[in-house]
């Protein structure tokens, strides 16, 4: 049915909670006329109220014209209740409770009162829109428009068609979405959809990281911020969202891929929900909170820099280190700290193949020179040396983060457990390159996407430090995507589908 986006003039949004006010205020200012129901009649006024208040508040900033948002709250109408008559309605949006059988219940009443015109969307975070559309006689008619909250400011809109879903209208409802403003992707309905399952690249991979005691959440979280650039470290993030709704997304989206091994959850956040460890909601979970207000442990002050002379392998880090008034040397003298710069290896396995005596080698990320240095101890390294290399690149200005030596430096492993992640969704085929990268930009707030990361990165080196860790744990967890070992031996970017059969016919 080409040129329905155009066509809706008129939709009905059933659920008056955050999610269902956001929806009806977008699609208003948008220029449809929007019925606002709910099980709950006295909910609905007060929610049209909220509504125009926000409204207004859009003109008083000058977003939105006087013109344009007196007609955005006259185009909104109040009705008695989700099953009212519902005529000249051209969709339905619903904002229910996420549960299965009243998602059902709800649409089979729905297809009584409406016409065979009239679509159906959900917006579901976590449920099968085929599933939903399951108990309909029609489940052509039914799509999935999965808005993020707050709903104006988040322009992220994931669009799902379901196994059945009518084929025209996924591509009308892409244009449906921007012509309200908003930024559509195209999503298949598997697990978790395209954001919440491209997010599980950075949570599972802390979580294992901490479940390996190589550093606290604090200082994974510091590194997260700094070197990757992040606006919250995942176990920030993990506070913020509530544990006891991550914990459910970690295992409903891992049971889903039928336990594949990339996104395993840890065994570290069941206990914590039993204990009630949910974050910002109960006051304590990875952080505590007092009065709201997160408390974060201090850094550790760091040594005076080292008397003793420094050797970096990596020329780079010694001119850093050299204009910090550090004495730096050209070679691994004896008596001197070694430093030796790591991509996706162990600080034991670097020096090893440098040939260097472990007891004096301390490892330091090739990642974060400018903003955060994070350095490796291992069981063998002599206190000295560890206290005269901490002393020495705290010498530079820079943060330094001190955490256990593990099979490859911590934002590397959340850097390639990202860009792995994304690879397995492109190669899966459940979204195009494109959408991915705009999903996880827009829905996570990364400063980039994945796959445009990987080739600012080098697709290359994310593989190797795949590869590094996967020797070194033998978890295949690690296992890198082939959508990832392809494009690096051919030479392709990980943001582009290259040449498909299809280009063929």
């Amino acid at each position: 049915m080409t040129g329905w986006a155009g066509q809706v003039g008129r939709i009905r949004v059933i659920g008056t909670g955050v999610m269902g006010r956001g929806i009806v205020q977008l699609a208003a200012t948008g220029g449809v006329t929007v019925e606002l129901a709910d099980v709950q009649p006295e909910a609905v006024a007060a929610a049209i109220d909220h509504v125009g208040a926000m409204v207004d508040r859009l003109v008083a900033k000058e977003k939105l014209s006087e013109e344009k948002g007196r007609a955005a709250k006259e185009r909104l109408v109040p009705v008695d209740g989700p099953l009212a008559p519902a005529d000249g309605v051209d969709l339905v949006i619903e904002a229910v409770r996420e549960d299965l059988d009243t998602k059902q219940t709800l649409f089979a009443g729905l297809e009584k009162i409406c016409g065979p015109e009239t679509i159906f969307a959900t917006n579901t975070s976590s449920l099968s829109v085929t599933q939903i559309a399951a108990g309909l006689a029609d489940p052509t008619r039914m799509i999935g428009l999965h808005f993020f909250n707050p709903v104006p400011l988040m322009r992220l809109v994931e669009v799902i068609p379901g196994a059945r879903t009518a084929d025209w209208l996924p591509g009308e409802a892409l244009e449906l979405v921007r012509g309200w403003g908003h930024e559509p992707v195209l999503a298949k309905d598997a697990p978790g959809f395209l954001v919440n399952h491209a997010g599980r690249g950075l949570n599972t991979e802390a979580l294992q990281i901490l479940s390996e005691s190589l550093a606290a959440p604090a200082e994974i979280d510091r590194i997260a911020r700094d070197v990757l650039g992040l606006k919250l470290g995942p176990f920030e993030l993990l506070d913020l969202t509530g544990l006891d709704v991550s914990h459910a997304v970690l295992e409903s989206i891992w049971s889903g891929f039928h336990s594949e091994p990339r996104l395993r959850p840890s065994w570290l956040t069941r206990p914590r929900v039993a204990a009630g460890l949910f974050g910002r909601k109960t006051g304590e979970g990875f952080y505590r909170y007092v009065d709201g207000k997160q408390e974060v442990p201090p850094e550790p002050t760091a040594p005076p820099a080292p008397t003793m002379p420094v050797y970096a392998a990596d020329e780079r880090l010694g001119r850093l280190l050299s204009a910090a008034g550090v004495d730096v040397v050209p070679d691994a003298y004896p008596d001197t700290v070694l430093l030796v710069t790591l991509r996706g290896e162990s600080t034991v396995d670097a020096a090893r193949q440098l040939e260097l005596p472990a007891a004096r080698v301390v490892g330091i990320d090739a990642l974060g020179y400018e903003s955060r240095f994070t350095m490796s101890v291992h069981p063998g390294l002599d206190p000295h040396y560890g206290r005269a290399a901490w002393g020495a690149l705290a010498a530079t200005g820079t943060p330094v983060t001190v955490v256990r030596d593990g099979a490859a430096p911590i934002a590397q492993r959340l850097l390639a457990s990202i860009i792995n992640t994304a690879c397995y969704i492109a190669d899966q085929g459940l979204a195009a390159p494109a959408d991915i990268d705009t999903a996880v930009r827009l829905g996570l707030g990364y400063p980039r996407g994945p796959l445009a990361w990987g080739d600012l990165v080098g697709p290359e080196k994310v593989l190797r430090i795949l590869n590094g860790l996967l020797r070194g744990t033998g978890d295949p967890r690690y296992r890198p995507s082939s959508w990832l070992t392809e494009r690096v031996a051919l030479g392709l970017p990980l943001a582009s589908t290259g040449t498909r059969p299809a280009d063929l016919a």
